[in-house]
């Protein structure tokens, strides 16, 4: 099985099989990594984003690639599939789905991405991109650093997920763009940009890639 670059860089909730940005902890096992019975070890994960065909997976387990891959994430239930990609902190599983299970993947899905919208639109007038590899640092004024996930990005701001969520007004860098926060969702947070950025550099500055 082959890994499709579109299912971890795409503009969120593109076409008729959405990628939903989430934030959903759950466990994870793989393979490779057994306990001495032979079982399969269970590792804490957060469901990053998902479409019908992937899912994106924090997670301290040390994945290798083709490795087969079994997710348990609440709401979805058990999913099975091979890690299409490895990244630092975590990887990116390609979902093997019987056809039924897939079509319930997709209406599920599609529901949460409609009441997401409620709660999470927006308020950047440019392209929203879910990054490849979306592990990220913000640095408070204080020089405090606090590791997060980049749930998405634009020119003028991004999506954050972190263990700590700061009030609306903080001050902060992310990787090394000064940004402010603007405000709270279910899943985290949203920085502006004091400055506009180039597409072209907006990755390289915010993940440092």
């Amino acid at each position: 099985m082959t890994f499709d670059p579109d299912i971890a860089f795409v503009v969120a909730g593109r076409g008729d099989d959405p990628l939903v940005i989430m934030s959903l902890n759950g466990t994870c096992s793989l393979a490779a990594l057994r306990d001495e019975a032979g079982r399969r070890r269970d590792h804490p994960c957060r469901a990053i984003n998902m479409s019908s065909r992937a899912l994106m997976l924090a997670t301290p387990a040390r994945a290798r690639l083709g490795d087969g891959a079994t997710a348990y994430i609440p709401s979805f239930g058990k999913l099975a599939g091979r890690v299409g990609r490895v990244m630092t902190g975590g990887f990116v599983m390609t979902l093997m789905l019987a056809p039924r299970q897939r079509e319930r993947i997709v209406a599920r899905l599609a529901w949460l991405q409609e009441h997401q919208a409620h709660d999470t639109r927006d308020l950047r007038r440019h392209q929203r991109i879910v990054p490849r590899d979306p592990f990220g640092q913000i640095t408070f004024a204080d020089g405090r650093c606090l590791s997060c996930l980049v749930l998405d990005m634009s020119v003028s701001g991004a999506a954050l997920s972190a263990d700590r969520v700061p009030p609306v007004g903080t001050l902060l860098t992310v990787g090394r763009l000064p940004a402010r926060v603007c405000r709270h969702f279910p899943e985290g947070f949203a920085v502006s940009f004091l400055a506009e950025q180039h597409p072209a550099d907006l990755e390289r500055l915010l993940l440092g890639r």
